[in-house]
């Protein structure tokens, strides 16, 4: 194998389209610092190539496009009370908006599990494709966190309270959910994915992947935003906790057990930086809050326990301190944006 094939990112341009291939395909992709240079760079050098008309990121293996950072790196960072995290953290959101701003076609392939910074990577591009395999999500309440990379921003612009609604319960969605919320556009089936690439090198991209795409699945979510908008009003946990363990539609009771396995930090975190999201001018300005909020989760209690138990001992048993919604006060809350 040369070093160019063991490189975290592999790069080609095939006629008119520059490939930006995700490397790590045991790791389900994860994204580490040095795919967050890589692809600045190459995205920089692409920028002002004429010969490169559009650009297409895919992941290599068959789990998904990318599951994440690469959180095992960021937890023992994080214990050790290093920086490293923060650089890398600060450099992958220049990267989110730089996507975001990028000034040719950018084709994200959001193919299997793309969940946390993969939604920094694909979310923010100007073509957005998802198949039926597609396990889209920010799960980061459930390790002690909160949706990054953008997902504040994202999440709410969502029609309703449907993104707090994914935000606070680190729900993953398929198809129909991913293009209602507005973290996707087009359903191209995967046995597609081929003949679009190769369509992708002679034709304009719009429009190619226009002519693959099918009619978008009906969304569950959108089937259920009576009970989510009613629930979800407000900026007080406490009483969107209460409204859904109240209600009187099953899946509303189901979500409000889901929100007690969370970090309840996490969860108030979140929602005021969604609220706080929903009213700031662009992506960019977002992105500064949340890099601020990153900063201050990293090393922070229940982020180190979340990791810990979702990821490294694997016990699915987090301790959370506080331990309860109430026990998380609004000063320690206004803590993290200060």
């Amino acid at each position: 194998m040369s070093l160019v094939e063991e490189s975290p990112v592999l790069t080609h341009v095939h006629g008119r389209a520059g490939h930006l291939v995700l490397n790590r395909p045991r790791a389900i992709n994860a994204l580490t610092h040095e795919m967050v240079t890589i692809i600045r760079r190459v995205l920089d050098e692409w920028a002002a190539d004429p010969a490169v008309q559009t650009v297409v990121l895919t992941g290599s293996g068959e789990r998904g496009l990318c599951a994440g950072g690469d959180i095992v790196s960021i937890y023992h960072d994080g214990i050790a009370g290093g920086t490293a995290s923060a650089a890398f953290w600060a450099d992958e959101y220049r990267l989110d908006a730089e996507i975001a701003a990028y000034p040719k076609p950018f084709v994200a392939v959001m193919d299997g599990i793309v969940l946390g910074g993969g939604i920094g990577l694909s979310a923010h591009a100007s073509i957005r494709v998802v198949t039926e395999r597609s396990k889209v999500g920010m799960p980061e309440t459930g390790i002690g966190f909160f949706p990054d990379v953008g997902g504040t921003y994202l999440l709410s612009r969502a029609p309703g309270e449907l993104g707090t609604h994914l935000a606070l319960t680190a729900g993953l969605v398929g198809v129909g959910d991913a293009i209602a919320v507005g973290l996707a556009d087009w359903y191209v089936p995967s046995d597609r994915l081929p003949d679009l690439l190769t369509a992708l090198a002679s034709q304009d991209a719009a429009a190619a992947v226009a002519s693959f795409a099918d009619p978008v699945p009906e969304s569950a979510l959108v089937g259920d935003r009576e009970w989510i908008d009613l629930a979800y009003e407000g900026d007080d946990l406490v009483k969107i906790h209460s409204r859904l363990l109240e209600s009187d539609v099953p899946a509303a009771r189901e979500t409000a057990a889901v929100l007690l396995t969370k970090s309840p930090t996490s969860l108030k975190v979140t929602l005021r930086a969604l609220r706080a999201a929903a009213d700031l001018p662009s992506l960019p300005a977002a992105l500064e809050q949340e890099y601020r909020l990153s900063v201050r989760f990293h090393g922070s209690h229940d982020f180190i326990e979340g990791v810990r138990a979702q990821v490294i001992d694997k016990d699915r048993n987090p301790q959370w301190s506080p331990a309860t919604f109430d026990g998380v006060t609004d000063e320690s809350v206004a803590a993290f944006f200060a």
